[in-house]
């Protein structure tokens, strides 16, 4: 093989992460913390009953504002079984969506950076909720979930074990996983009118 083929395909990203770039970011951030801050945000508007809608464009990070390529739109809703009018996914469907989303980016990079080619990734997350809870019908029942299992379908060019390490990685380095599981003190101010 020559050089440039050798070049080449070194070049090509594994499991579509540059992960030359993906290491320049961590030796960067490394040397200069404050490029670690980040300040992510959505803005939500209720439509009718259940149904609000949920754009995202910009935050901040890297020392600067930024802002993705183009404007996300999330429609949340409750399905009609719970009095809504199912224009889009309930509000803690989103969240296991936060949750595999999340495990599978990590999945990924880390893949990625230990030289590992994937071939499939694919999770089933379920989450078990009581409504008594959040209906007022009982103070001894969360409103949340009681329970969330996520279960992961991996291929990949590694060995079942080193799989199910970077599986356990990206568990270890997951925002969402970490929101969830410790918890985030939350203020909320209201502007009345």
């Amino acid at each position: 093989m020559s050089t440039k083929t050798q070049e080449k395909k070194q070049a090509v990203p594994r499991n579509g992460v540059d992960t030359p770039t993906l290491f320049a970011t961590i030796n960067a951030v490394a040397e200069q913390p404050e490029l670690a801050k980040f300040q992510f945000r959505a803005v939500n508007r209720w439509q009718m009953g259940t149904h609000s809608q949920t754009r995202i464009e910009g935050f901040s990070g890297a020392g600067g504002k930024q802002s993705h390529v183009k404007e996300f739109v999330l429609d949340a809703d409750h399905p009609e079984v719970l009095v809504g009018r199912d224009q889009g996914a309930t509000p803690v469907e989103f969240l296991l969506a936060g949750l595999a989303s999340c495990l599978t980016a990590g999945i990924g990079n880390i893949a990625a950076a230990r030289g590992v080619t994937l071939y499939e990734v694919e999770s089933t997350v379920e989450g078990d909720i009581n409504l008594l809870g959040l209906l007022g019908i009982s103070d001894e029942v969360r409103n949340g979930y009681e329970g969330i299992r996520v279960n992961f379908k991996i291929k990949g060019d590694a060995p079942a074990e080193k799989l199910e390490q970077i599986v356990e990685q990206s568990k270890n380095r997951s925002a969402v996983y970490d929101v969830i599981t410790n918890g985030t003190p939350i203020e909320i101010t209201v502007n009345a009118g």
